[in-house]
């Protein structure tokens, strides 16, 4: 009985906020209902009329979606493969050519994330292949927790108990998904053509920041970025052909199952594509480390804050965008961010008395790097990228799962309306907490690092290292302009 009220209740409310919003615009995802209660267009007319600019696009996606069953990453509490499909997975990639002839491809995709060894593999492949340096490169992952287990490092993260005969599913996975990524990419620069690139942004507000939203932990603060950034990429014959879009909030809406999915950004641009023919969407996570959707974990949610997120994204296409011209300038570069004092040998063996589970295989596997290389790792290089769109929008990337804080201060310091700031890029390493977070404590401030197999804690310096070595960027590619 409790089940089938909550299911009428999510029913009801999404039917109230998706008229609301109707209200307040034209623009209504497919299958949403009308003021009239018809449904609404699953296609948009839009303006066959677009100035001819400075920019090529190209845009290609792939599915790669498991053909076996696989682990899934996300949760610790799964303890076997996948055993269906919710979402097909995509990636997709979308190159840019300004009237430098430079190139620069944006890749999006609906997995967990990326490890460093196949951020750098997929960008050696393109510089050899297609000539795209890696400072022209982007790869962010949308952070589901219904996507395959990923890794291209030589040890597993000890997240999950995973046996050998399912390693070698995921590295063969792995190993194909690579492949797919570079063939993409070829793909979309081989389909460069004129284009207008188009920038502004929206709200959304299903993202609360979870740390004070658990038992003990209400006296917090909840900064939050509700802010929904959207790239549009119009071709010659006025329609559009990509839309770049994004939100900072963990994609953890649907539960803690075995079915693969793409969860809320999956739905997102299932609705975005369905809503502009011929047209790709492309979902880019932000500094979302500290933010869930809630509520969460059930059947309903994913789909009904994809469409919330798709109405957001459409109230931004429908009204006047800043046009961007080029040149796009771009910067990466690795910054070393300290960790804390790691633990000793004896710590460590002390820790596997009473250790169990993931706890018990981290001490493990940090008592096996001290027996083969006899130190525990001081720092980490982290990686650190910007985009500059010609005297517009600029576009921070950065790798981890990033706290909230680093969004909202390099929007504070280099501009609210026109600064896009992205997480889990290139590379996720683990939890970037603020200063303030680390203070604070609990997961997203240390607890965390033993998913990923890191020796502790980031050190107090390093908000403050990030957020230097992003200045040094941002101040490079503006001096170019």
């Amino acid at each position: 009985m409790f089940r089938a009220q909550m299911s009428a209740a999510r029913l009801v409310v999404s039917a109230l906020v998706l008229a609301s919003l109707t209200l307040l615009t034209p623009w209504m995802p497919r299958g949403a209902m009308g003021p009239s209660g018809g449904a609404a267009a699953s296609s948009l007319p839009e303006s066959p009329t677009v100035t001819q600019g400075p920019w090529r696009a190209g845009v290609a996606r792939v599915v790669v979606t498991p053909d076996e069953p696989i682990f899934l990453k996300g949760y610790g509490s799964r303890t076997r493969p996948s055993e269906g499909v919710r979402q097909d997975l995509y990636v997709k990639a979308l190159a840019l050519q300004d009237a430098t002839g430079a190139t620069s491809v944006l890749v999006t995709s609906d997995l967990h994330s990326y490890t460093r060894r196949m951020s750098d593999t997929v960008a050696e492949a393109v510089l050899r292949r297609f000539g795209v340096p890696r400072n022209r490169l982007v790869l962010n992952g949308s952070h589901t927790h219904s996507g395959p287990a990923v890794t291209g490092e030589a040890l597993l993260r000890p997240a999950e108990d995973i046996n050998a005969e399912q390693e070698v599913v995921i590295r063969r996975y792995t190993e194909r998904l690579l492949g797919q990524i570079v063939e993409v990419i070829g793909q979309a620069i081989q389909r460069l053509a004129p284009a207008e690139l188009a920038f502004a942004q929206g709200s959304a507000g299903f993202g609360v920041n979870r740390r004070r939203a658990r038992t003990g932990m209400r006296h917090l603060p909840g900064p939050v970025d509700h802010d929904v950034p959207v790239l549009r990429v119009r071709g010659a014959n006025g329609l559009t052909m990509a839309v770049v879009f994004g939100y900072a909030c963990h994609a953890t809406s649907a539960p803690a199952d075995y079915q693969i999915g793409g969860d809320w950004p999956g739905y997102a641009q299932a609705e975005l594509e369905a809503a502009y023919e011929g047209a790709t969407a492309m979902f880019v996570n932000g500094c979302g480390a500290d933010c869930d959707p809630m509520p969460r974990s059930s059947e309903e949610l994913p789909k009904l804050y994809g469409e919330l997120l798709a109405v957001a994204v459409g109230r931004v296409m429908e009204r006047k965008m800043e046009s961007l011209n080029g040149p796009l300038t771009t910067a990466f570069e690795h910054v070393d961010i300290p960790f804390q004092t790691p633990p000793t040998r004896a710590e460590l063996q002390q820790r596997l008395t009473t250790a169990t589970g993931m706890r018990a295989r981290h001490a493990r596997q940090l008592l096996g790097i001290l027996d083969r290389e006899g130190k525990l790792e001081e720092t980490y290089a982290y990686p650190v990228q910007v985009w500059q769109f010609g005297t517009g929008m600029t576009f921070i990337a950065l790798g981890g799962e990033v706290v909230v804080d680093y969004a909202l201060r390099f929007k504070g310091r280099y501009g609210w309306e026109d600064t896009w700031v992205a997480g889990y890029s290139n590379d996720n390493m683990g939890y970037i907490p603020s200063l303030r977070v680390l203070k604070e404590g609990g997961y997203e401030g240390g607890g965390a690092m033993v998913n990923y197999g890191r020796p502790g804690p980031l050190g107090e310096a390093v908000e403050e290292t990030i957020s230097g070595r992003v200045d040094q960027l941002v101040r490079r590619v503006g001096s170019t302009e």
